[in-house]
């Protein structure tokens, strides 16, 4: 439901999971990474997530097993401890740490803030995960569903379209590039073909200098034409319908630090 690379501050709004059981709802929020921003971008993703603190019912902050706990794991902390919502202290990557590291994570971050549990995970392998959803059930109030049984996000299709084209991106693109890069879909319609139902969408690539739409469009279209096949395979097996995408890609200028610009993008 939420697209993920290797580059830091790859979620920019808040995206939500949905799980049902015949035992219970959970929806998942999934927020922004609390970083120090050097744009207005940056400031909205913290805002988004520094609110959601107190908006929910049980928070889960995470580290990261196979590294030390560092300044910006504690004052995400202090952030987390400045609300009196439930915390759970979730240590992911337990596949790439040996016991002692993973040992050694809990015990450094049990100074932190006094956590309601600590869950060690590694959400590669599945280990913990279902200790994870036993911790969060038990801290769940009373209540009725929010969305219909096979529901898994409220997230709408032009909206997943656009962040599979930008997680493809990211892959291939340089390091300087990737915070530069925004996708939105621009239309979206449904089409009856010969060969069956197609879902056909026209996407936007913006990235803030002319240089930038080189590295997006790369030699005789090579690097656009890749992240369309791929994001448009997954999109198929994640849809389950076919998928025709136009991508284009245009500049605007400083748009990561520009009110204008980021409303009109829905950041």
């Amino acid at each position: 439901m939420s697209i993920v690379s290797d580059r830091p501050q790859t979620t920019r709004t808040q995206v939500r999971g949905v799980r049902t059981t015949d035992a219970s709802q959970m929806v998942l929020l999934d927020t922004p990474g609390i970083h120090k921003p050097r744009t207005l971008l940056g400031e909205r993703a913290n805002e988004r997530a520094l609110s959601t603190l107190s908006e929910v019912d049980v928070v889960c902050m995470l580290v990261d097993a196979s590294a030390s706990i560092g300044p910006g794991d504690r004052f995400v902390a202090g952030n987390v401890a400045s609300v009196s919502t439930p915390a759970v202290l979730v240590v992911n990557k337990v596949d790439r740490a040996s016991p002692d590291e993973i040992g050694e994570r809990l015990a450094t971050a049990s100074d932190l803030h006094e956590f309601d549990a600590f869950v060690p995970v590694s959400a590669r392998t599945g280990d913990g995960i279902d200790v994870l959803v036993a911790e969060l059930e038990a801290r769940l109030p009373e209540g009725p569903h929010y969305y219909p049984d096979g529901v898994v996000s409220d997230q709408p299709e032009s909206f997943l379209i656009a962040e599979m084209v930008r997680e493809k991106l990211l892959a291939v693109t340089r390091d300087e590039l990737p915070h530069s890069i925004a996708v939105t879909t621009d239309e979206l319609e449904t089409r009856d073909t010969a060969n069956g139902t197609v879902l056909a969408a026209s996407v936007i690539v913006r990235v803030e200098r002319d240089s930038q739409k080189g590295i997006v469009i790369g030699r005789g279209g090579a690097v656009l034409k890749q992240v369309g096949t791929d994001a448009r395979r997954e999109l198929e097996a994640l849809l389950g319908v076919r998928i025709h995408l136009e991508t284009q890609v245009k500049v605007e200028p400083d748009w990561q630090r520009r009110a204008h610009a980021l409303d009109r993008l829905g950041l």
